[in-house]
């Protein structure tokens, strides 16, 4: 299968959250089980050059509005994948991706129309005729629009089935009515049944409106966006699409994630040696912190955006009064309010909580390997990967019942013991202070009890949350995709 990816992040090149994990590692095994991949990606400033083939810079003119834009296809083979980053000084050249200090770049929407629109002509100039496009939240959602709106009798895209998955629906792309003009599209398209949304243009809307399947990263989370709670007002597109809307839980790369090869570990360990491998491992994370080293009590760890979303303020009301049981690692990049909340917990408990407002990879793994247990409060959540990875270093997860934590996380046996689910971490109830502290209160009894501790810990590192299930369902939709008669 030709299979065409268009996202705005990907590691190894750039990365902000979980979005450029699951692109990069999807795109990669989709190469590896034989499909020919192409990965389309913005060349940002702070992307490495390193191996771009510099001498085969593909022009490529997009119509924005009534202005013609050149931009370049610049082109590196990765592993399986055909990557060609689309070269715009203008729009990509600056620091960061969406935003600087706080705030979205004022021309993201000019920025993510060039992005779509070279994508598509790229396509064409190469003469690559995907089967499936397959796009990643709102900056790329326009391009299931331009397939079915423009391009429907284009010779190589009129045929592509496009799938769009959502990683968060709180991010949307919604722009004032008047950039509409910029994206090429007829006036009429400019409708509440296409692509205007609150009076705005919505770039996601268009997107869930047009594509032709439309993805969560969860089960859960294709659930709960469909009502109002936390549809973010598109819950009404969202039932509309019925059966065309799928959640496909994301994996975790485990060539980067795994305790038994990480570099950044004090000492690398199994299942089969967890207890001393995480014990030198729990000491090594409590000397960077500045903790007293205590293997009696458990050390709690942290690693997030600093954004409303992840329930931090939840959390920390959850851990007043528990201090002095716990130790708690803090790690992550984010608002200022948030940053600065934490920091205020941080210096309000000295030798009991560390905050690092910092996104440091040796530090990241220190902490996935070292801590006990590991705190999501999210008040939402899509599919989280933090809470797999975690699992995968036999460090339990205390997190909220919601989206993809629903999925993944299990505190209590089936009651007819029918399924294999093994309990494997805490579950609270969303922006439930006092729950969230009652399910801290259970895992600290639990890791008291050692026998019971140790069979969790077992059941956390056994789940397999590898990128095989996923690749398998997403190739499955995609041949499915393939045998639809479009009307």
């Amino acid at each position: 299968m030709r299979i065409l990816h268009a996202a705005t992040e990907a590691v190894p090149f750039c990365k902000t959250g979980g979005l450029g994990d699951v692109v990069g590692a999807l795109a990669q095994r989709l190469g590896n089980e034989g499909n020919d991949v192409c990965l389309f990606l913005p060349k940002y400033r702070d992307i490495d050059a390193t191996g771009i083939v510099g001498g085969m810079a593909q022009p490529v003119t997009v119509a924005v509005g009534r202005e013609q834009v050149q931009v370049s296809l610049r082109y590196m083979q990765w592993k399986a994948v055909s990557v060609y980053f689309v070269d715009h000084p203008e729009s990509f050249d600056r620091e960061g991706l969406y935003s600087t200090n706080g705030k979205d770049f004022p021309d993201n929407e000019r920025r993510f129309i060039i992005f779509s629109r070279a994508v598509l002509e790229g396509v064409k100039s190469l003469g690559f005729k995907p089967d499936i496009i397959h796009l990643h939240d709102w900056q790329t959602a326009l391009i299931a629009a331009y397939v079915k709106r423009v391009y429907h009798e284009d010779p190589h895209l009129g045929a592509a089935r496009t799938v769009l998955t959502v990683h968060n629906l709180a991010y949307q792309g919604l722009f004032p009515p008047e950039t509409f003009a910029l994206a090429g599209f007829a006036d009429s398209d400019f409708s509440s049944g296409r692509m205007e949304f609150a009076g705005k243009f919505g770039f996601l809307k268009a997107g869930l409106v047009h594509a032709d399947l439309v993805t969560t990263v969860s089960p859960a989370y294709a659930r709960e966006i469909r009502e109002s709670e936390k549809g973010f007002g598109l819950e009404g597109v969202l039932r509309s699409r019925g059966a065309d809307l799928q959640g496909v839980l994301n994996g975790v790369d485990y060539e980067a994630w795994n305790p038994q090869t990480d570099r950044h570990l004090a000492k690398k360990y199994s299942l089969a040696s967890v207890e001393q491998g995480k014990a030198a491992c729990k000491a090594d994370l409590q000397a960077a912190c500045g903790f007293e080293a205590r293997p009696d009590i458990p050390l709690i760890g942290i690693v997030s955006r600093l954004v409303r979303q992840k329930g931090l303020d939840v959390g920390l009301r959850a851990l007043q009064g528990r201090l002095g049981r716990v130790q708690v690692a803090v790690l992550g990049l984010g608002e200022a309010e948030v940053s600065g909340m934490l920091a205020a917990f941080a210096r309000e408990h000295p030798g009991s909580v560390f905050f690092r407002q910092d996104f440091d990879e040796p530090m990241v793994h220190k902490i996935y390997g070292g801590a006990d247990l590991f705190l999501m409060p999210s008040r939402f959540e899509p599919c989280g990967l933090s809470q797999m990875i975690a699992m995968r270093y036999g460090t339990l997860p205390v997190v909220s019942r919601t989206g993809g934590l629903t999925d993944t996380v299990i505190e209590a046996a089936p009651e007819d013991a029918s399924g294999a689910a093994v309990p494997n971490g805490f579950v609270a109830e969303p922006e439930d202070a006092e729950d969230l502290g009652r399910a801290i209160d259970r895992a600290l009894a639990v890791y008291a009890a050692k026998a019971d501790w140790r069979s969790r810990v077992a059941a956390a590192m056994e789940r397999d949350f590898s990128w095989d299930r996923s690749t398998s369902i997403y190739l499955d939709l995609y041949r499915r995709l393939r045998r639809l008669v479009r009307t």
